[in-house]
């Protein structure tokens, strides 16, 4: 006899039918750039889940994040091979342990969802949303954070849905995804057409809102001509070995390029991250002629300069090195923002007690020690904020310089590292939201590429492509006011959050409910 609230045992087709969302989500993002299937990919699994046990739809949920991350992250295991000098069995290692890590939040959706759906059958379904919501914001926060595949993020090129990342964040544009998809499984559960119309009419509200936001845009009133530079150096570039001359080259390379942008009259041109061996604080050497150098074309162009640098500052008898972002102005003055949310394994070691013996395996960790504060730049009274690299992936770290007053964005990155695999296309969509969310312009300078610039609604106004040496300039237009996302920030998933925690502890109360208590009548409830 089957125990109360028992589901059917789990079978290959079960397995199947998570394989097959796992895998059909992560052919949503780019390069696959399949964007138009993350309306239906997690049909199988949440259809499938809803009919499991909470234990049995973890397995599941795992299964499918299993897959999702590893096919969405393909490109990890030949970056520590090359750059860490590590074997390609143990590249691989890291990689599918890194996925199974990650699918542990997938599970987590499964179980919770299984939960809530023995007790609450047909609530459930307005819940889901709330339950796989929670959990991306989970992904971004626990431990370092690693917010890499949020659901959103795949409808980069659908320029009017993504409007609604103004109001919620990229969290609100998966909330949408799932909400369809869940309403669609209610349909058929409840065999009315009622739950799936309103999903799809809530859907073409929404489209229709992106739409009309489109065609009366929130214009700045200045206009500052801006420039980024792509030098297309290479990341197996060994700044410590490679001669004097060959640094010079890549200075001399950049300051050509930037001299293009000058013709374009730019009152900004933004270098990338580690373009070129600077370092401001060192007055000594080559580091102390290149700052002359670079202050002298700031002075004599009337330009201000953005530049990727290592800084280095001084606690007590240590030496603390930091990946920095400095603006470089006409009048002489610096400003410098160092980066706060360093890359784990790739510019810093974290939980040493648990994870040093990765460090002593390869010399391709560094050690550099994260900001401790935002710092806004200037260019003529209009601030601007300087994400650096990884920092971009993470909404409310972006969200920070806006509500501190930055009219537009400068990320500087170097997707290097990652070749021609899909990292770099999937590090620019990411960073196209954060200009939606804040409604500001976002300028991108990428070592090797994508380079680009964004205007404020996500549209893409000038890209590079890969593995090429260019400049590109483009008017923008700093903007003042703030977005609801900019306000409130993350409030779709602290909402989430709680409805997800309110809802699994009174669906785990029904277990405490003996199921032989006499009812009004006299007689015992039926197992």
């Amino acid at each position: 006899m089957k125990k109360r609230g028992s589901r059917s045992s789990t079978g290959l087709h079960d397995y199947g039918f998570a394989v097959l969302s796992g895998g059909i989500a992560a052919l949503t993002f780019p390069k696959f750039r399949l964007f138009f299937l993350a309306w239906v990919c997690l049909i199988p699994l949440i259809g499938t889940i809803l009919k499991k046990n909470p234990g049995q739809a973890f397995r599941l949920g795992m299964a499918a994040g299993f897959v999702f991350y590893a096919v969405l992250l393909y490109w990890i295991p030949a970056v520590p091979a090359h750059y860490g000098n590590l074997s390609w069995g143990f590249s691989l290692f890291i990689y599918l342990v890194l996925a199974l890590y990650l699918s542990l939040f997938w599970g987590g959706f499964g179980y919770v969802t299984a939960r809530i759906a023995r007790r609450y059958p047909i609530a459930v379904y307005l819940l889901i949303p709330f339950v796989w919501t929670a959990f991306e914001y989970l992904i971004t926060h626990v431990l370092t954070g690693f917010p890499w595949g949020i659901l959103g993020y795949s409808q980069q090129p659908n320029i009017y849905f993504i409007q609604t990342a103004a109001v919620f964040g990229v969290y609100g544009i998966s909330f949408v995804l799932v909400l369809f998809q869940s309403l669609f499984l209610c349909s058929m559960r409840l065999g009315k057409k009622s739950p799936f119309l309103a999903a799809v009419a809530f859907v073409l509200f929404i489209h229709s809102a992106g739409f009309l936001v489109l065609q009366n845009p929130i214009e700045g009133k200045d206009v500052l001509r801006a420039g980024v530079v792509q030098g297309n150096v290479s990341s197996e570039t060994d700044w410590n070995s490679i001669t004097e001359d060959d640094k010079r080259e890549l200075l001399n390379r950049h300051l050509d390029l930037s001299d293009s942008l000058l013709r374009e009259g730019a009152d900004l041109i933004i270098w990338p991250e580690f373009s070129v061996s600077l370092c401001f604080s060192c007055n000594y050497g080559i580091y102390d002629d290149f700052r002359r150098i670079l202050e002298d074309y700031a002075r004599t162009n009337n330009v201000s300069l953005v530049l990727g640098t290592n800084e280095i500052s001084k606690k007590a008898d240590l030496f603390l090195y930091h990946n920095t972002a400095l603006a470089l102005h006409p009048s002489g003055e610096i400003t410098q923002y160092s980066k706060m949310h360093l890359v784990p394994f790739g510019e810093y070691t974290p939980y040493k007690w648990a994870f040093g013996f990765i460090q002593r395996l390869t010399h391709a960790i560094g050690e550099l020690t994260p900001g401790k504060s935002y710092v806004l730049h200037s260019l003529g009274g209009t601030h601007f904020g300087t994400p650096i690299c990884y920092e971009i992936i993470f909404p409310n770290l972006v969200r920070g310089f806006a509500t501190r007053g930055a009219r537009f964005l400068v990320t500087i990155t170097d997707d290097g590292w990652y070749g021609t695999s899909a990292a770099p296309y999937q590090h620019f969509a990411m960073a196209v939201f954060r200009a939606v969310e804040n409604r500001r312009p976002l300028l991108r300078a990428a070592t090797t590429g994508i380079s680009g610039v964004v205007d404020p609604y996500g549209r893409v106004l000038e890209k590079t492509e890969m593995n090429t040496r260019a400049s590109l300039s483009a008017g923008i237009s700093p903007v003042e006011a703030k977005t609801l996302y900019t306000r409130w920030g993350d409030v779709l998933p602290f909402i989430s959050l709680t409805l997800a925690a309110v809802f699994l502890i009174l669906a785990s109360f029904k277990r405490h409910i003996p199921n032989d208590r006499p009812m009004k009548n006299g007689t015992k409830r039926q197992p």
